[in-house]
C-alpha cells in the first residue's frame, strides 16, 4: 500500500520504503496514487461492511438459538 504524509508541507509519497514528492512526479503517477487511495478507501469500507455483516448474523444465530430451546429436535 502506499502512505502519503500530509504533516509537510509538500506532501510524500512512501511507497515499498521509499520516499518520494508526490509533487515533483509525473501526473501519470500522480493518478495512480490516487486510484490505489481510492482502492484502499473502497476495501476498507468492505471490510467494514463483511464485519457489520458478521455482526448481524451472529445475532440472529444467536436469536435462532433462543428460539429452538422450546422445539423439540428430532431423533
Amino acid at each position: 500500500m502506499t502512505e502519503l504524509s500530509n504533516q509537510n508541507p509538500d506532501p510524500i509519497l512512501t511507497f515499498e520504503g521509499l520516499k518520494y514528492d508526490l509533487n515533483k512526479l509525473p501526473n501519470e503517477l500522480k493518478e495512480l496514487v490516487r486510484a490505489m487511495q481510492v482502492a484502499d478507501a473502497q476495501l476498507r469500507m468492505h471490510e467494514d461492511t463483511l464485519k457489520v455483516l458478521a455482526i448481524g448474523r451472529q445475532t440472529l444465530a444467536m436469536q435462532l438459538n433462543e428460539k429452538l430451546k422450546d422445539v423439540k429436535p428430532i431423533e
